[in-house]
């Protein structure tokens, strides 16, 4: 038998982003058998709304904290918990296939415990930085949900792939931010087209910046070992 007959034509992925997109796809399940009555008797079509209610970050949480020293240690895990639970199906599903791609893309270099932190640091970078920039912008108050940071902590991650390989061969590095801007400008379009997105593009920003400095210390085997196996391709 020629040798490749019996491989899967597909590129089959890593654990670690199953277990991060799983999540988000037990939960949007469970809705669905919610709001068609087979689960949760007549609160069944209020989970997705309960849910939301007990993972979303609230701002005032870490901005207590900062303010009056007050922590509230049972509500900490709402620093990440947002990241699993969405608005809606279709919210839901831009977040899987992003972390699918993204994750896939930049796993190659990166060990299933730091691709973990990469993931989580930038959501709970997202929702600090979220919660220190909201009163600024004169925007009422809105806890953050879903998991658009931490998708853009893997924008920021491959960001900082690219960029390094650039870095390599001398090129323009700038070129990096390529699909940044082009996730901005559509975010943008979105806006203007169906209305305003809200200020959960703070949080966003702020979780490419998180992906992208993390990456640094994160990347397997540092910096300086990425570029060489970069020299050598």
């Amino acid at each position: 038998m020629r040798q490749g007959l019996t491989e899967s034509p597909l590129n089959p992925l890593p654990p670690v982003i199953w277990l991060l997109a799983l999540p988000i796809i037990a939960t949007e399940a469970i809705f669905a058998l919610g709001s068609a009555g087979l689960i949760g008797g007549a609160e069944g079509v209020g989970m997705r709304l309960q849910a939301i209610r007990l993972t979303a970050f609230p701002p005032e949480l870490a901005q207590r904290i900062w303010t009056l020293g007050a922590v509230d240690a049972g509500q900490l895990y709402r620093a990440f918990s947002f990241s699993f639970v969405h608005v809606s199906f279709t919210h839901a599903l831009f977040v899987v296939v992003f972390t699918l791609a993204l994750g896939n893309m930049v796993s190659g270099s990166f060990r299933p415990a730091a691709l973990l932190a990469l993931f989580f640091g930038s959501a709970i970078g997202g929702a600090l930085v979220y919660a220190a920039l909201l009163p600024l912008t004169g925007v009422r108050a809105a806890p953050l949900i879903g998991g658009y940071p931490a998708v853009y902590g893997l924008v920021g991650a491959f960001t900082f792939l690219l960029w390094a390989r650039l870095a390599a061969v001398n090129a323009n590095r700038l070129r990096a931010f390529t699909l940044i801007g082009i996730l901005l400008m559509f975010q943008l379009v979105f806006g203007l087209v169906f209305g305003g997105t809200g200020p959960g593009w703070i949080a966003e920003l702020a979780g490419f910046a998180t992906g992208f400095a993390l990456s640094f210390l994160l990347v397997d085997g540092g910096l300086a070992r990425a570029l060489a196996q970069i020299r050598q391709r």
